[in-house]
């Protein structure tokens, strides 16, 4: 006869482990696949792109969204003279969590001659999320990357504002094995307090990180204020150790998410020439 007991006892929960490596290399003038290694629910889509558009990996959480206790590693190496854009199909929901955070991890390899884009869409945060995001860029000399992320703390379309939960999210850029800029937020426990703060994110939805590192970036930060002066979310751009920086925050998330995105294909216009049209992802 089974123990009564046992009735009580709720089973584990099922976690989701999914990653993505990915190696990319220019050839016949091209980038193109070198080795793909896919776990669900992480899948990633190679749709055509325009001739003046660089090939672009579209990262897929077939989940539908991260809870407590997921972990998704993304790994992309890319090769000498590539030039991509990783981004997502939908935006990241990270749903309530009863105990241990979620866990994203990236990890990024650009070699020499490379022109690497990070452009993910927006990470929702909903109340009572727990996150622990971490994205590591590695650059050989002469490499360079454009890469933006934007967090928004709750569903606003919903009224929800994020109360609750936890955040750790980390950012680390390292050039010929050196590290050159690192950034961490934490936020725990009464997080709307934190966010109310007047000097900390003063009521602010969400917050956009947008950087630029390259051979040339120090040279493009006039143009960089510029841009980020003319969105209509509240931003400045800065240089921290040869690292070009432009920070978003806004009381709408919308808005937010638009500006960052305008923000990131003017730089990247204006850096490489390149189109500043965005990913057809991002506007289905």
């Amino acid at each position: 006869m089974p123990d009564a007991s046992s009735s009580l006892v709720s089973p584990s929960l099922e976690r989701a482990d999914g990653a993505v490596r990915l190696r990319l290399a220019m050839r016949e003038g091209r980038t193109r696949i070198e080795t793909l290694y896919q776990r669900s629910p992480a899948r990633v889509l190679f749709p055509d792109v325009p001739p003046d558009q660089p090939a672009q990996a579209v990262l897929v959480n077939t989940a539908g969204g991260v809870v407590g206790g997921d972990r998704l590693a993304t790994e992309v190496q890319a090769g000498p003279g590539t030039r991509v854009t990783v981004t997502t199909q939908a935006a990241e929901k990270v749903y309530r969590a009863l105990d241990v955070p979620a866990r994203l991890v990236a990890r990024i390899e650009v070699a020499a001659g490379a022109w690497f884009e990070w452009l993910p869409q927006e990470t929702i945060l909903f109340d009572g999320a727990r996150l622990d995001r971490r994205l590591e860029f590695v650059l050989e000399a002469g490499a360079s990357l454009l890469a933006a992320e934007t967090l928004l703390f709750g569903r606003a379309a919903r009224g929800e504002q994020m109360r609750h939960g936890q955040l750790l999210d980390s950012w680390a850029v390292k050039r010929d094995g050196r590290l050159i800029w690192a950034d961490r937020l934490r936020l725990d426990g009464d997080i709307r307090a934190a966010l109310d703060r007047p000097f900390g994110f003063d009521g602010a939805v969400g917050m956009a990180t947008l950087l630029h590192a390259g051979p040339q970036a120090a040279s493009f930060l006039p143009r960089a204020r510029e841009i980020a002066a003319a969105e209509s979310a509240e931003g400045a751009a800065s240089l921290v150790n040869g690292i070009l920086l432009i920070r978003f925050l806004d009381r709408d998330g919308a808005r937010l998410r638009d500006s960052a995105a305008s923000a990131a294909m003017m730089l990247r216009h204006e850096i490489t020439g390149l189109s500043p049209t965005p990913p057809r992802v991002w506007r289905s």
